[in-house]
């Protein structure tokens, strides 16, 4: 088995996990979050290619004749959605044993494949220091997914993240669909002005916190030596009890909550999810509970 976390076997599995999806809710925000009520409208709009699941009822046959190609008519009240998908590619997530990087890329890789399955466009970016990277952009049909995923095992954690920075100098449409921040949010940098800015645009926005089980329950003890994971020049040496412990699960807390509050406040969702779940716990227990996926 291939040592990516983008390979062959988490591919069959998202294909799984997009049948029970399908077998068992209605899909992201319940459906909610676009519009596709094909031809109720009598206003036309544009045409675009067939992808297999369209209606074929909508096929415009005098464009096969004249093309030899399978177009869909589209009207004035169907909209085409845009997810958007945003990983933070610091060197803070590249760190626990159950890899943050990794989880993040999985997480981005199965929101992509249900968005695409939902016939909605999806773009993908590494938001690392003050850039916004395009990896996968304007991607529509499985097709387009299947050639494009295993660029995500090409991005590299490292350096800072400056979220903010990153994500409101981007090309974002309005009221266009759902955009995810994945991220550990451990940074003192802001990320308080994207989620407004993605608010603003009328998006969807889920903030996902991904955390190490190091992170999420410490056991060190004794002296120990830290080193800052995105300034290789700052150093800590601690001798760790119990009192630095409960301090650090205050502190703990309090990011988790500040960020969780952020959200909450401007009609964000948030979710913290543990480095070594299971995408299937993630998307069938958290992502229900949430009203994400209904």
């Amino acid at each position: 088995m291939s040592n990516f976390a983008i390979n062959e076997e988490f591919l069959q599995q998202l294909e799984k996990l997009q049948m029970l999806i399908k077998n068992n809710v209605a899909g992201l925000f319940g459906g909610n979050h676009q519009s596709k009520s094909y031809g109720s409208s009598c206003d036309f709009s544009d045409f675009r290619e067939y992808m297999a699941g369209d209606d074929v009822t909508k096929i415009d046959w005098n464009a096969y004749a004249r093309t030899e190609n399978l177009y869909l008519k589209l009207y004035a009240d169907e909209r085409q959605m845009h997810t958007r998908i945003y990983i933070d590619a610091s060197k803070s997530m590249a760190f626990g044993k159950g890899k943050k990087h990794e989880q993040a890329l999985k997480m981005a890789a199965a929101f992509a494949y249900l968005s695409i399955n939902e016939m909605d466009k999806v773009s993908i970016y590494a938001i690392r220091d003050r850039k916004c990277e395009e990896i996968a952009v304007n991607l529509l049909g499985k097709d387009a997914f299947t050639s494009s995923v295993n660029k995500l095992n090409d991005i590299v954690f490292d350096g800072d993240s400056f979220i903010s920075d990153s994500i409101i100098p981007s090309t974002v449409g309005y009221g266009d669909g759902l955009s995810v921040i994945i991220s550990d949010f451990l940074t003192d940098n802001d990320y308080e002005g994207a989620i407004d800015y993605l608010v603003a645009k009328k998006r969807d926005v889920l903030c996902v916190q991904i955390l190490s089980n190091e992170e999420l329950k410490p056991h060190a003890s004794g002296k120990m030596h830290f080193f800052d994971s995105e300034d290789g020049g700052k150093s800590y040496r601690k001798n760790i009890n119990k009192d630095i412990l409960k301090a650090y699960k205050l502190a703990l807390e309090y990011v988790t909550g500040r960020i969780s509050g952020y959200c909450g406040a401007r009609g964000a969702e948030y979710m913290l999810v543990p480095s070594e779940e299971s995408v299937y716990k993630i998307f069938f227990d958290k992502l229900v509970d949430m009203g994400v996926l209904k």
